[in-house]
């Protein structure tokens, strides 16, 4: 198989990321880009494989869908992002090839703050404004069989991870390597996907 359809997809996936990601984020005095670069150069600093820092960039990719894609959650103060934007990530990524454990470590991003919101209140308590009104959309807190039904998932730790890097990802002025910079790697997982 040549590299031309995952050059393309990779293509195709960075300029959506560039293009959609001047956008505001929900309330966060980041951009939607600079919060997917800050989130990948955490996942990447904490000595991650290339499938959960490739989730890490990609987490929020619904949120740069068009607009139809997935209905906004309003509040009166505005929107707090779109309804179901993991699931509807997961999905797109599947579609583009990429791997199974990108797919679900983008997709358990919501999931895994309402886990974190049950079993730890400091974690509820640090959460920004925007992060805790999306939260009630989201169906607040796991019940305690969400929590042990979500602990027995396999990749748990990193879907714990990921979700803290998200909410880490939010620093204003912090220099990080640019959307580029995940090129090559974005080009290797596909290669090894369609091989």
């Amino acid at each position: 198989m040549t590299t031309d359809a995952p050059q393309h997809t990779v293509d195709h996936l960075f300029h959506l990321l560039i293009s959609q990601g001047d956008a505001d984020y929900i309330g966060e005095k980041v951009s939607q880009l600079q919060h997917c670069l800050q989130a990948a150069h955490l996942a990447q600093s904490a000595g991650s494989d290339e499938e959960t820092i490739l989730a890490a960039l990609l987490h929020d990719i619904g949120q740069f869908l068009p607009e139809d894609a997935a209905e906004a959650m309003m509040t009166e103060q505005g929107s707090v992002g779109r309804q179901g934007h993991e699931q509807l990530g997961a999905t797109y990524l599947a579609e583009l090839g990429f791997s199974r454990k990108v797919c679900d470590l983008v997709g358990a991003h919501v999931v895994a703050k309402r886990y974190l919101t049950a079993i730890d209140k400091s974690y509820y308590d640090g959460l920004s404004d925007a992060s805790r009104m999306s939260l009630r959309f989201q169906g607040g807190p796991f019940t305690s069989p969400e929590v042990e039904d979500f602990e027995r998932d396999p990749i748990f730790p990193a879907k714990v991870a990921l979700r803290k890097w998200d909410d880490q990802a939010k620093v204003v002025g912090l220099v990080v390597p640019e959307v580029d910079a995940y090129r090559p790697m974005a080009l290797r997982h596909l290669l090894l996907q369609s091989s």
